[in-house]
């Protein structure tokens, strides 16, 4: 299986096709057919009624509910409202959210891996990335629930943030494999190096949307 990437929004209007799954190693933009603009709309809608929604509402078990909305719906659903928009916007911001905990669901060993290689130089505190030590798999998933529960009963731009710093690093454990790898397989190599720098393009759009959040211009 390749290496995790970051997912990237489309831009213009292109053949119908249903999109595909998300993976690890494909954060692809999803090909739509609808009026991007009532397409646009209904994303910013569903997005904002959604956050909305879980930081209104106190109880644990409908917070459970909205953490586990890809789980329960599959992610190509929410894929096929959300992975369009702008990344610098609250239904892109939150597609990220969900498509980085997929990505860490699917591939635990290889997240915690990289984790645990990047962790060494990041200049990151450990405290914003939130992952208990020792970073093995588990760890790695419980961080990545805690985060999108963050989203729901914490501070938004919090949990983007802390999103952000878990993309940083998992960068740098990446680009870490890709040196490891450069002389056995070069194009591996060259691959991961690309999705690290992806990975950093998402970072700083979370970076950015958490800072927009705060002025109350995420939308």
């Amino acid at each position: 299986m390749n290496d995790g990437q970051t997912p990237a929004s489309g831009a213009g209007k292109r053949p119908h096709h249903r999109p595909k799954p998300f993976t690890p190693a494909d954060f692809e933009p999803f090909a739509g057919g609808a009026d991007p603009a009532r397409v646009s709309e209904a994303a910013h809608l569903a997005a904002e009624a959604l956050v909305n929604h879980g930081r209104a509402n106190s109880d644990p078990e409908v917070t459970r509910r909205l953490i586990k909305l890809a789980d329960k719906e599959g992610l190509e659903v929410l894929a096929e409202l959300w992975a369009e928009s702008p990344p610098r916007s609250l239904p892109g911001a939150l597609w990220r959210l969900y498509a980085l905990r997929t990505a860490t669901q699917r591939e635990p060993e290889r997240f915690s891996a990289y984790f645990a290689a990047g962790r060494q130089t990041a200049d990151v505190p450990r405290v914003v990335a939130g992952v208990a030590e020792p970073p093995g798999a588990a760890e790695v998933l419980a961080m990545t629930d805690s985060i999108l529960t963050g989203a729901f009963d914490g501070e938004f731009d919090v949990a983007l943030e802390r999103t952000a710093a878990f993309c940083r690093v998992i960068a740098l454990g990446q680009a870490e494999h890709a040196d490891a790898s450069d002389v056995s397989n070069g194009d591996r190599a060259s691959r991961m190096t690309r999705n690290a720098g992806l990975l950093v393009r998402t970072a700083e759009d979370l970076e950015a949307s958490a800072r927009a959040w705060r002025r109350g211009e995420l939308a």
